[in-house]
């Protein structure tokens, strides 16, 4: 298998659970696979189970998986009986309008709930005939994050059962270079570190975790319900260039600014510590420890406080005072004393802990605000936007607050609101035995600061993400990312202006800046910048209020919607076959109730085949708007009008409460005369392209969205477990369970009696008398594949497919006052339009007869759609 090209960052969190628990094997994991790829420090990562059941009658069969908390969920498929069922993203309040109802009646069988300290766990179930298979595949994406200095990849295992065809596969490219790779957790040890391999070559590595089901069975603490445990990867890149590294592609670049040769600065720190009844028993002693550690770890330079708070506030000295032996062993006492009593006056502690912080503010040193809390305030001001405005006016933007929520009875989104407002952050302390190391381990991530006030400059950049950082701390990371206007890479030149301890320093590439060559690297340039922007907007949202949080809410939405990413703003409507119920997939918030009752998967009444506006073939009922003219789709909110509803070649189909939305439209030729007919289809459906029924050769096309102009995928199934799936990069080839990924520029594959090569701009297809080729085309710097038949099968009567149409012909028989053509004797009202015809290598403009599909095709277009 050859490795994909990626470029892993920060913390991967990588975590594949199928929970299944057959009373009397009523069904069979036989394949389940965790692929990573990261480019970038942007994770995508692909779940894939295969799941038979081996009984004599159906069986309601279960996907459960749990991925980080940090991800955004992006795509959800099912393969069943020859078909694909994609779940959609939709506006959270659209999509649970319609389910609200069954869920009040407990028609709710999937769920999605926060788990843990990292995780949320995603499930959901289909029935599937006896003897059958289905496959379920998840994807989710994520921007990772650099934590003391070192990058982690933590898959945890846990499929419940032995699984034949287990695989786990983590891939890096780093363009810096990769100078540690190591790998822990249980799982690589317990009797399987030798079935773990790793590879490790100058900018790339790998890590494969191939166990058989015997040793599934017999590792330390798997026994008969399969493994359990955690693989940890663990690496480091080279930090050459102190500005860090830029990719730029197609107009977006991301900026990893990360120095280190820079000598720490000395730092004033103050420690405001919740002592109220509250925190009475294992949190007080936990807290204690905490901090007898923390102030052991304090350099001699650094300066520090300490106050404990109930409903009065205790002030360990009245200032700040220096980390010497003797003071440290003093304040050492003061901890050990600490008390737990009383209420929570937490605007008058966190007040006076600005107090001493401003009061002893030195020229080159890093001021820093912590509180650790486990209630809600109980005392002095218990209003709590009063307390915010309070400590933001005090703070007034002189150092960072870092807020730590102890437990569950803590209200997390008012101090995670309050460190936001103040540039710092919050961070939930979990109530467990290692309580004391969560908060040594918060600690230690700013601990080092190196710089503070860094301002990051881009000149010819637009749409930036957060460019100023009140300090940035040894092992952390900064990362921006923007457009660049017009797509000028002349003009566009980035820096950075920040102060160390003793000076001012201005950091400048010191290389040119060049563009990445590969053809689908501005996609992902583009969605880190995406994922990067939707959670900097939802944090601003968090601030804000009125018309300003709406605005904020609005632009989150669109690029959630645009990228297809479940948040808090969204949800995916899982599809299922015709007669099941469709789940409602949310993104769950992490509160004291969520481990048993948020984010749930809502179930809907179940409805006719299709009725759900998915990526399944357009519903039946549903409301979709299409204009002759191309490029003529109203996308809301992006600054267009929807097309006039008294054009009378309009398609207007009755529509579902809250369901209908307008897609962009893809223009489809069929050639045979001078003036060739066009149509279009809409969405991001799945075509089939092409089937020969006296052979298994089946060809379908994943149409994209508002990105692109054509196809996403094209998938070329020979068999049930033999498929071919052609992407812009790469080409992934599903042979019996073995994943393959090829991402050269050249490359020839044989598969059984299938032959693929790709070369330059296209992928020549040859199976047995068939030739496809699939053109690779860009439009508007997106790329996108377009497949063309160029031989047909000898016997090529009954082929099927949007591909195996013949050409068409027709006799214009009127003229005004609406052009009519006539096809197999019936007249049809066509527009004279255009289209691009993407055919050859080099696309190109034609007039065309604009007709509806159903006309066109000369039968309805879900004959055509998978």
């Amino acid at each position: 298998m050859k490795n994909i090209s990626l470029k892993v960052s920060f913390l991967v969190l990588l975590l594949g659970l199928v929970d299944a628990q057959p009373k009397k094997n009523n069904w069979d994991i036989y394949s389940f696979h965790i692929n990573c790829s990261v480019s970038g420090r942007y994770a995508t990562t692909l779940i894939a189970s295969r799941v038979a059941n081996r009984m004599n009658e159906s069986k309601e069969i279960e996907f459960h998986v749990r991925i980080p908390k940090n991800a955004f969920i992006s795509k959800f498929r099912m393969f069943l009986d020859g078909q694909y069922y994609d779940g959609a993203v939709k506006a959270k309040e659209e999509a649970q309008q319609q389910y609200t109802g069954a869920v009040s009646r407990g028609e709710s069988a999937g769920l999605v709930r926060a788990v843990g300290r990292t995780l949320e766990e995603f499930k959901t179930s289909v029935n599937v005939a006896a003897h059958q298979k289905v496959t379920f595949e998840l994807t989710y994406e994520e921007l990772l994050k650099r934590k003391h200095g070192k990058y982690k990849v933590q898959i945890h295992a846990q499929p419940m059962q032995p699984v034949k065809d287990f695989k786990v596969d983590v891939y890096i490219k780093e363009k810096e270079g990769i100078n540690l790779l190591q790998v822990k957790g249980s799982l690589s040890s317990s009797g399987l570190n030798d079935t773990i391999t790793k590879t490790l070559a100058d900018k790339e590595a790998s890590v494969h975790f191939y166990p058989t089901v015997e040793q599934q069975k017999t590792c330390s603490g798997c026994g008969g319900k399969g493994l359990d445990g955690d693989l940890i990867v663990v690496y480091d890149v080279n930090r050459d260039e102190p500005f860090g590294e830029i990719e730029v592609s197609e107009g977006y670049f991301v900026h990893h600014f990360a120095p280190s040769n820079i000598p720490r600065i000395p730092k004033s720190v103050v420690f405001v510590i919740d002592q109220s009844g509250s925190m009475h028993g294992r949190k007080i002693e936990q807290t204690r420890i905490a901090l007898l550690h923390i102030l052991s770890d304090l350099a001699e330079e650094d300066f520090f406080g300490l106050i404990s708070f109930d409903s009065s506030i205790f002030h360990w000295k009245p200032e700040l005072v220096q980390a010497t032996p003797g003071n440290l062993e003093d304040a050492k006492a003061f901890v050990r004393n600490i008390r737990d009593r009383g209420a929570t006056d937490i605007n008058d502690a966190v007040l006076q802990g600005t107090r001493m912080l401003k009061v002893s503010s030195r020229p080159g040193v890093a001021s820093i605000l912590v509180l650790l809390t486990d209630g809600d305030p109980t005392s002095g001001v218990t209003n709590l936007e009063v307390i915010q405005s309070n400590v933001r006016e005090a703070i007034a933007g002189s150092f960072p607050l870092y807020c730590l929520g102890f437990g569950f009875d803590v209200n997390f989104d008012f101090l995670k609101k309050m460190s936001l407002q103040n540039s710092g952050s919050a961070r939930r302390i979990y109530e467990d035995s290692d309580a004391d190391l969560q908060l040594q381990g918060f600690y230690e991530e700013v601990a080092t600061p190196l710089l503070t006030d860094v301002t990051m400059i881009y000149v010819g950049g637009a749409n930036l993400t957060q460019t100023n950082f009140s300090q940035y701390y040894n092992g952390s990371e900064i990362v921006v990312a923007g457009e660049i206007t017009n797509n000028d890479i002349e003009t566009f030149s980035p820096g950075a202006v920040a102060f160390s301890r003793t000076k001012k320093i201005i950091f400048e590439k010191a290389t040119p800046i060049k563009e990445r060559p590969e053809a689908v690297s501005d996609v992902h340039i583009q969605r880190v910048w995406a994922f990067l922007t939707v959670k900097q907007l939802l944090d601003k949202e968090l601030q804000a209020s009125g018309p300003e949080r709406e605005t904020i809410k609005k632009k989150a939405l669109e690029l959630s919607l645009m990228y297809s990413f479940v948040t808090p703003l969204t949800s995916m409507v899982v599809t299922k076959p015709p007669g099941e119920n469709a789940d409602v997939l949310d993104k769950p918030k992490e509160d004291k109730e969520s481990l048993h009752t948020q984010g749930y998967l809502a179930h809907s009444p179940p409805y006719p085949s299709g009725r759900f506006m998915l990526t399944r073939p357009r519903p039946k009922g549903a409301k979709v708007h299409t204009a002759p003219s191309r490029g003529s789709a109203f996308r809301p909110g992006l600054g267009s009008s929807p097309p006039s509803l008294k054009d009378p070649l309009m398609r207007t189909y009755p529509s579902l409460p809250d369901l209908s939305y307008v897609l962009i439209s893809h223009r489809f030729l069929l050639k045979g005369q001078p003036v060739p007919i066009c149509f279009d289809v809409d969405g991001n459906i799945t075509l089939k392209l092409l089937h020969v029924p006296d052979r298994d050769l089946i060809v379908t096309g994943e149409l994209g969205h508002f990105q692109s102009e054509g196809f996403l995928w094209v998938t070329i199934q020979l068999t049930a477990d033999l498929d071919i799936r052609i992407g812009p990069g790469d080409i992934t080839v599903h042979d019996h369970g073995q994943r393959s990924v090829y991402t050269q520029e050249e490359h020839n594959i044989t598969v059984g009696s299938l032959t693929v090569t790709k070369h330059n701009r296209e992928v020549d297809v040859v199976a047995g008398d068939v030739r496809i080729v699939i053109l690779l085309h860009e439009s508007h710097g997106k790329p996108f594949l377009w497949p063309v038949l160029k031989e047909r099968p000898n016997n090529n009567e009954n082929l099927e497919g949007i591909l195996g149409l013949k050409p068409t012909s027709y006799e214009e028989v009127q003229q005004t006052p609406v052009t009519k053509v006539k096809i197999n004797d019936r007249e049809i009202d066509v527009i004279r339009s255009t289209a691009t015809d993407h055919s050859a290598a080099s696309s190109s403009p034609v007039d065309c007869w604009w007709m509806a599909a159903d006309d066109a095709l000369q039968r309805p277009l879900n004959h055509f759609t998978v």
